[in-house]
């Protein structure tokens, strides 16, 4: 008898919460109902008051069931999960064997195939990578150990806990980290890597008062033993000819300081350097910093037509080689880590497939190769797309993606809404604390451990000692009809001898 007296008293509870359930279901439905009528915003939910909020919600989930349910491995953009899962396996430590043949279509226009020797040399034959020097002209020369390297990416775009792990893991490696135009934390010293400063329009972290270049911060900067080359931002590949966003989510005080800018507020930089006018300003400018800081000094830029570009090179020959700048970094207009404007991450300057073989030929063409080294960066975080780099005349190649993917990226997208999952490019202690540096380190370290040896290893395959020795004739790229024809064929290299 009690427990029918249970059951019984337990089905009036159920039905009451029921009731109530029904009733909150009904009162919310007619706030929204009210709330979506008398709104003026949306058009979609003032003539389809409630249900059509689930169109916001369908679109918003959209992104997520793509990515994980219905993309193929090679489809995602901007980075497919073939790409990620490579990553991914690398900095595990993992193999990256696959078996039953490559999901890659390489019938695709456009997709190049590397072409292997008869008789590649045999596993004694086969050299590492030399070390490359820089800035023979400066009081400190930097002989740069590595082919890829980390590209720029300020503290304020990424997390604390991210530099610290990308320092650490660089360190491990023998890599090279560059700061981004945001300056330089104690978390880039940390792991003991070696550095290159960026210099920004907004010259954050080596400005006075006013916003102007400060010598005295760069003689501090040129002091530092870590701090090994300087780069001038001119342009980046997400947004040529616009300057830097850091929302004001991101400025903390300890970013502010770092800048010396102003926490809490948007942190804008201006489009070009105001002091740099024409080609002459510029090595003016790059002679300056060198002779201050006694360090090599180049700049990152974005091509859009490489004949604009011959007017430096003449002015360099009148005033001497020493008047060069000792690097170039070259990125692609394919977007990259910073946030900008869509219209000028789609639409703006040419791949970097495209703009570093004919800038390649037009330093060569100047007798310059052995003066300024080229810097490659623009979407390469596999081994492919940096041994296609090396072949069109890269000396150096460097990543920010690929090492954000080492770090755990999911490429959610949201890197300019302080809203990271994985705590990559967040500021919120929630989010950061699933990056753990002590794990990360490493798995940044493997990564690119594991983008040099399979570099080497196409080096290998096409029948060189080494990767920098790989050139045009080494690469293919499939035609409309199907076909594949070298890519020297299509930009013959400067002076390049007969075939």
């Amino acid at each position: 008898m009690w427990f029918m007296d249970w059951a019984g008293w337990a089905l009036q509870v159920l039905a009451f919460g029921l009731l109530v359930a029904i009733g909150v279901i009904i009162l919310s439905a007619a706030v929204l109902y009210i709330t979506d009528i008398t709104q003026t915003q949306d058009a979609i939910r003032r003539n389809y008051p409630v249900l059509g909020r689930f169109r916001h919600l369908f679109s918003t989930l959209g992104e997520f069931f793509r990515q994980y349910f219905f993309a193929m491995d090679r489809e995602e953009l901007p980075f497919n999960r073939a790409q990620r899962d490579w990553v991914k396996h690398a900095s595990e430590g993992a193999s990256n064997t696959v078996a039953f043949g490559s999901t890659r279509n390489i019938s695709v226009v456009g997709t190049p195939l590397f072409v292997n020797a008869a008789f590649p040399p045999l596993d004694d034959q086969f050299a590492s990578t030399e070390p490359m020097l820089i800035g023979p002209y400066c009081r400190e020369p930097y002989i740069a150990p590595s082919i890829f390297n980390i590209s720029g990416m300020s503290y304020g775009a990424l997390s604390k806990p991210a530099v610290r792990a990308l320092s650490r893991g660089a360190k491990m490696a023998g890599i090279w980290m560059n700061t981004g135009e945001g300056g330089v934390s104690p978390y880039h010293f940390e792991g003991g890597c070696d550095l290159v400063f960026q210099i920004g329009t907004a010259k954050y972290g080596v400005r006075d008062h006013d916003g102007n270049l400060s010598d005295e911060k760069l003689r501090e900067l040129g002091a530092n033993p870590q701090i090994k080359m300087i780069e001038l931002k001119l342009a980046q590949g997400a947004k040529p000819g616009k300057g830097g966003i850091l929302p004001a989510a991101k400025v903390t005080p300890e970013i502010a300081e770092i800048r010396g800018i102003r926490a809490g507020e948007d942190s804008i930089s201006p489009n070009r350097h105001p002091e740099i006018d024409d080609w002459a300003d510029l090595l003016d400018h790059i002679a300056h910093v060198r002779e201050v800081t006694g360090k090599p000094v180049g700049f990152k830029t974005v091509i859009g037509n490489v004949e604009v570009w011959r007017p430096l090179f003449r002015l360099i020959e009148e005033r001497g080689e020493e008047a060069a700048p000792d690097f170039i970094t070259l990125d692609g207009g394919e977007g990259g880590t910073g946030a900008a404007p869509m219209p000028l991450m789609d639409l703006v300057g040419m791949p970097i497939r495209e703009a570093l073989p004919v800038f390649n030929n037009l330093r060569d063409e100047f007798g310059l190769k052995e003066r300024i080294r080229l810097v490659a960066s623009g979407k390469m975080v596999n081994p492919g797309d940096v041994a296609l780099a090396l072949a069109l005349g890269a000396d150096f190649v460097t990543s920010a993606r690929g090492f954000m993917f080492s770090l755990g990226c999911i490429q959610a997208l949201k890197c300019n809404r302080n809203t990271c999952p994985t705590g990559i490019t967040t500021h919120n202690p929630r989010f950061q604390k699933g990056l753990v540096v002590e794990d990360k380190d490493k798995k940044v370290a493997q990564y690119a451990k594991a983008v040099i040896k399979e570099v080497e290893t196409i080096a290998h395959s096409v029948g060189v000692a080494e990767p920098r020795l790989m050139r045009r004739r080494h690469v293919r790229l499939v035609q409309p009809d199907g076909t594949s024809i070298p890519f020297n064929r299509i930009l013959p290299s400067f002076n390049a001898p007969p075939e």
